[in-house]
């Protein structure tokens, strides 16, 4: 049985499509875990305070170096970037290989399934 022409690019764009949604398939509910890694610099309420690091809620989809009162290295300034999916996966591997001499002295998350969840739950606040 041979799959139609159109079938088959129906296919690949759907794969194209699955790959590139990936890390937004994460669990929230397991992210909120990972956080645990997060909250001792970071806090995600609405109107919460900068820690060491600025808050995170809204982070995804946020320009870099955008939290009013937080003080930025010449670097996260420098980086001008959107915290989408792909630049939070990448930063959030190694923060300081991403974004070389930025502040976060955190080492990163080795398992990418943790970042996934984690990305997941921090696009929960919004």
């Amino acid at each position: 049985m041979t799959v139609p022409k159109f079938a088959a690019i129906g296919l690949s764009l759907a794969l194209i499509f699955s790959a590139a949604s990936a890390f937004a398939d994460g669990d929230a509910a397991k992210g909120k875990k990972v956080f645990k890694k997060c909250k001792a610099c970071h806090t995600i309420k609405k109107d919460g305070k900068n820690k060491i690091g600025p808050n995170l809620f809204g982070v995804v989809g946020r320009k870099s170096a955008s939290v009013e009162g937080f003080k930025y290295s010449k670097a996260m300034k420098a980086a001008d970037l959107t915290w989408d999916d792909d630049n939070l996966q990448k930063y959030l591997t190694k923060p300081r290989k991403f974004i070389p001499k930025n502040k976060m002295s955190f080492a990163g998350i080795k398992k990418e399934s943790q970042r996934e969840d984690l990305i997941a739950y921090l696009a929960t606040f919004k």
